[in-house]
């Protein structure tokens, strides 16, 4: 990882309008490297430098395209006066240029950076904190889809080959556990004998895909909790960030992944997953905020598919973490040998507890029909 005044120099090569006066490191990301940037003067603005992880993003020039493609479709919008926002504010991170040349970015020793705007008097959370803001994060998703709904998804590059194709991820599974002996550990085998009792299922969304019944939207990718930006004053969403993986999806996937970070009030990283469970009111909360935003462009068909989103997103996160615990952590940022397994229990617990409260969410999604 840089450090400070080599951070200091990455900044300074984009055009900002101050010296930098401070450089600390910003939220908990698993794949990028994020900090934050003060510059010199009380009322200076904040920036957001990163340096995304090419391994992850092995063109992140596409990345960076996209981003410009989004940011310009949302300002637009909302210049224009959109009405879905009903006076409340919504912010888009602005990206600043590099100081050589014409691009956005800046590519030095190796490494992929960029600097956008920090979004002020904001804060994000990483568990909900009651029925409201629950409805809060649904409405700014909503929001969020409501404003790229005519986004062209022609014109933006998959980042992500294979992001949320859970078949492939299944296959990439089966992969991992050809190449060697298993381990014994319990948790091990209980995560084995789960994911053997589901495959069977995790072709719902693909499947519809294929068949013309789901199509394909601009999507956010990874709209989980901690990336919701609420206003500090007013408790309202004001922007969601982290837009790397902006791209041609399902937005049932966005929902999905929502719900899965959302409405598990212990949260993705407790070490106690068997408490783990799935609340129904935070997701009915959610769902009523989301409808009420996007509620118009969504069909009949896109609704017959939620709860299979909100069932498989868990099962496929929990996976993902699983494979990569016996492929020995190559792609989560890890913070003990064992990290991603626990992950993995904790998602593979709250997909049981879906399965286990299916009645019950089938309802509250038929209430918003």
């Amino acid at each position: 990882m840089p450090e400070g005044l080599q951070l200091a120099e990455i900044a300074a090569q984009f055009l900002l309008d101050a010296p930098v006066a401070a450089i600390e490191p910003l939220g908990n990301g698993q794949v990028n490297d994020t900090y934050r940037v003060r510059l010199e003067g009380s009322e200076s603005p904040c920036f957001v430098l990163q340096r995304l992880n090419t391994q992850v993003f092995p063109q992140p020039e596409l990345v960076m395209g996209n981003l410009v493609q989004f940011s310009a479709h949302v300002e637009r919008r909302l210049r224009q006066g959109f009405p879905g926002l009903r006076g409340r504010r919504w912010e888009v991170p602005r990206i600043l240029p590099a100081r050589q040349g014409t691009q956005s970015w800046l590519e030095a020793d190796g490494s992929f950076w960029r600097l956008v705007s920090f979004v002020a008097n904001s804060e994000s959370f990483e568990t909900i904190d009651g029925l409201a803001q629950a409805r809060e994060v649904g409405h700014g998703l909503g929001l969020f889809h409501a404003l790229i709904s005519d986004l062209p998804v022609e014109g933006l590059a998959d980042t992500l080959v294979g992001f949320h194709i859970t078949p492939t991820y299944l296959e990439q599974y089966h992969a991992v556990l050809g190449t060697g002996p298993i381990s014994d550990d319990p948790d091990v085998a209980f995560c084995r004998a789960f994911v053997g009792e589901r495959e069977w299922g995790v072709a719902v969304l693909e499947e519809a895909k294929a068949r013309g019944d789901l199509p394909l939207r601009p999507i956010h990718g990874d709209p989980k909790i901690n990336n919701m930006l609420m206003d500090v004053a007013s408790g309202e969403a004001i922007a969601l960030v982290d837009l790397d993986t902006v791209k041609p999806g399902l937005v049932h996937y966005d929902i999905g992944d929502c719900l899965r970070s959302c409405c598990n009030p212990l949260g993705e990283e407790t070490s106690d997953w068997a408490a783990v469970r799935f609340d129904p009111q935070l997701c009915d909360a959610i769902l009523q905020g989301y409808a009420a935003a996007a509620g118009s462009f969504l069909t009949p068909t896109d609704y017959d598919y939620l709860y299979a989103a909100i069932r498989l997103i868990p099962l496929e996160l929990g996976l993902r973490f699983f494979s990569d615990y016996l492929a020995g952590n190559t792609y989560f940022k890890t913070r003990y040998p064992r990290h991603n397994l626990d992950r993995a229990l904790v998602q593979f617990r709250l997909t049981a507890s879906i399965e286990e409260q299916e009645t019950a969410i089938r309802s509250i999604i038929d209430g918003l029909r």
